[in-house]
Protein backbone atom coordinates (compact mmCIF):
# COMPACT_ATOMS: atom_id res chain seq x y z
CA UNK A 1 0.00 0.00 0.00
CA UNK A 2 2.61 2.59 0.80
CA UNK A 3 4.66 1.71 -2.43
CA UNK A 4 1.23 2.39 -4.57
CA UNK A 5 0.67 5.83 -2.09
CA UNK A 6 3.98 7.43 -3.04
CA UNK A 7 3.70 6.20 -7.02
CA UNK A 8 0.44 8.30 -6.48
CA UNK A 9 2.09 11.30 -4.94
CA UNK A 10 5.12 11.09 -7.18
CA UNK A 11 2.71 10.86 -10.37
CA UNK A 12 0.38 13.49 -9.76
CA UNK A 13 3.33 15.79 -8.68
CA UNK A 14 5.02 15.13 -11.90
CA UNK A 15 1.82 16.07 -13.98
CA UNK A 16 1.12 19.27 -11.84
CA UNK A 17 4.96 19.85 -11.81
CA UNK A 18 4.94 19.40 -15.75
CA UNK A 19 1.67 21.59 -16.12
CA UNK A 20 3.55 24.31 -13.82
CA UNK A 21 6.67 24.29 -16.15
CA UNK A 22 4.52 24.87 -19.75
CA UNK A 23 2.72 27.42 -18.49
CA UNK A 24 6.10 28.99 -17.02
CA UNK A 25 8.03 28.46 -20.12
CA UNK A 26 5.27 28.02 -23.01
CA UNK A 27 2.14 29.87 -21.71
CA UNK A 28 2.99 32.73 -20.22
CA UNK A 29 5.85 33.80 -22.46
CA UNK A 30 3.20 33.13 -25.29
CA UNK A 31 0.82 35.36 -23.56
CA UNK A 32 3.49 38.14 -23.16
CA UNK A 33 3.40 38.77 -26.55
CA UNK A 34 -0.74 39.67 -26.66
CA UNK A 35 -2.17 43.26 -26.35
CA UNK A 36 -3.30 44.28 -23.53
CA UNK A 37 -7.15 43.48 -23.87
CA UNK A 38 -5.93 40.06 -25.18
CA UNK A 39 -3.75 39.43 -22.87
CA UNK A 40 -6.55 40.03 -20.16
CA UNK A 41 -9.20 38.29 -21.92
CA UNK A 42 -6.99 35.01 -22.58
CA UNK A 43 -6.03 34.71 -18.93
CA UNK A 44 -9.84 35.05 -17.85
CA UNK A 45 -10.72 32.52 -19.94
CA UNK A 46 -8.31 30.11 -19.13
CA UNK A 47 -8.94 30.88 -15.09
CA UNK A 48 -11.88 29.82 -15.99
CA UNK A 49 -11.47 26.36 -17.31
CA UNK A 50 -8.52 25.43 -15.40
CA UNK A 51 -9.93 24.85 -11.65
CA UNK A 52 -12.45 21.16 -12.78
CA UNK A 53 -12.29 18.04 -13.02
CA UNK A 54 -8.99 16.36 -13.54
CA UNK A 55 -7.09 19.69 -12.71
CA UNK A 56 -8.96 19.43 -8.84
CA UNK A 57 -7.96 15.88 -8.33
CA UNK A 58 -4.21 16.15 -9.29
CA UNK A 59 -4.02 19.37 -7.18
CA UNK A 60 -5.47 17.81 -4.24
CA UNK A 61 -3.46 14.68 -5.04
CA UNK A 62 -0.19 16.64 -4.85
CA UNK A 63 -0.77 16.93 -1.17
CA UNK A 64 -2.73 14.00 -0.36
CA UNK A 65 -1.01 11.37 -1.41
CA UNK A 66 2.78 12.58 -0.24
CA UNK A 67 0.70 12.90 3.25
CA UNK A 68 -0.89 9.49 3.31
CA UNK A 69 3.23 7.95 1.91
CA UNK A 70 4.39 9.59 4.81
CA UNK A 71 2.32 8.15 7.75
CA UNK A 72 1.16 4.81 6.39
CA UNK A 73 3.87 3.16 8.08
CA UNK A 74 6.34 0.91 5.53
CA UNK A 75 8.92 -1.88 6.91
CA UNK A 76 12.08 -1.37 5.51
CA UNK A 77 11.54 2.41 4.88
CA UNK A 78 14.92 4.28 5.73
CA UNK A 79 15.68 7.43 7.36
CA UNK A 80 16.29 9.05 4.59
CA UNK A 81 13.37 7.60 2.28
CA UNK A 82 11.40 9.12 5.10
CA UNK A 83 12.78 12.50 5.08
CA UNK A 84 12.66 13.08 1.54
CA UNK A 85 9.11 12.43 1.39
CA UNK A 86 8.71 14.67 4.38
CA UNK A 87 10.63 17.45 2.37
CA UNK A 88 8.68 16.31 -1.08
CA UNK A 89 5.16 16.99 1.53
CA UNK A 90 6.53 20.49 2.92
CA UNK A 91 7.68 21.69 -0.84
CA UNK A 92 3.88 20.38 -2.43
CA UNK A 93 2.32 22.15 0.36
CA UNK A 94 4.31 25.59 0.19
CA UNK A 95 3.24 25.40 -3.40
CA UNK A 96 -0.18 25.52 -2.50
CA UNK A 97 0.48 28.14 0.19
CA UNK A 98 2.06 30.76 -2.81
CA UNK A 99 -0.99 29.38 -5.34
CA UNK A 100 -3.65 29.62 -2.69
CA UNK A 101 -2.66 33.02 -1.28
CA UNK A 102 -0.54 34.72 -4.05
CA UNK A 103 -2.06 33.47 -7.78
CA UNK A 104 -5.41 32.61 -6.68
CA UNK A 105 -6.36 36.28 -5.15
CA UNK A 106 -4.99 37.47 -8.73
CA UNK A 107 -6.68 35.36 -10.78
CA UNK A 108 -9.68 36.73 -8.47
CA UNK A 109 -9.16 40.44 -8.72
CA UNK A 110 -8.63 39.64 -12.65
CA UNK A 111 -12.23 38.08 -13.08
CA UNK A 112 -13.85 41.18 -11.02
CA UNK A 113 -12.18 43.61 -13.24
CA UNK A 114 -14.48 42.24 -16.48
CA UNK A 115 -17.02 43.47 -14.76
CA UNK A 116 -15.63 47.14 -13.32
CA UNK A 117 -15.13 48.11 -16.97
CA UNK A 118 -10.99 48.98 -16.00
CA UNK A 119 -8.54 49.73 -19.03
CA UNK A 120 -6.50 46.51 -19.78
CA UNK A 121 -3.41 48.09 -19.62
CA UNK A 122 -4.27 48.86 -15.95
CA UNK A 123 -5.70 45.08 -15.18
CA UNK A 124 -2.77 43.76 -17.20
CA UNK A 125 -0.75 45.77 -15.16
CA UNK A 126 -1.79 44.98 -11.54
CA UNK A 127 -1.79 41.08 -12.56
CA UNK A 128 0.74 40.00 -15.01
CA UNK A 129 4.35 40.53 -13.03
CA UNK A 130 3.08 39.70 -9.60
CA UNK A 131 1.05 36.57 -11.07
CA UNK A 132 4.44 35.34 -13.07
CA UNK A 133 6.67 36.11 -9.87
CA UNK A 134 4.28 33.93 -8.03
CA UNK A 135 4.50 31.49 -10.19
CA UNK A 136 8.08 30.82 -11.08
CA UNK A 137 8.32 30.14 -7.51
CA UNK A 138 5.66 27.72 -6.96
CA UNK A 139 6.84 26.13 -10.40
CA UNK A 140 10.18 25.43 -8.29
CA UNK A 141 8.38 24.25 -5.18
CA UNK A 142 6.61 21.49 -7.05
CA UNK A 143 9.41 20.40 -9.64
CA UNK A 144 11.77 20.18 -5.96
CA UNK A 145 9.13 18.75 -4.56
CA UNK A 146 8.76 15.56 -7.23
CA UNK A 147 12.43 15.22 -7.46
CA UNK A 148 12.39 14.56 -4.03
CA UNK A 149 9.41 12.17 -4.27
CA UNK A 150 11.29 10.36 -6.80
CA UNK A 151 14.48 10.22 -5.07
CA UNK A 152 12.27 8.73 -1.88
CA UNK A 153 11.81 5.62 -4.39
CA UNK A 154 14.97 5.22 -5.59
CA UNK A 155 17.40 5.85 -2.69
Amino acid sequence: MASLLLALAIGCTGLYAGFMLIFQTGIMPALARLTDAEFVTAMRRINEAVPRGVFLIVFLGVVAFPVAAFFVPVDGRTDTQKWLVLAGLVCAALNHAVTIGGNIPLNNALAASETTGDEPSAVRAAFEKRWNGFHRVRTLLIVVAFGLLTAAAVV
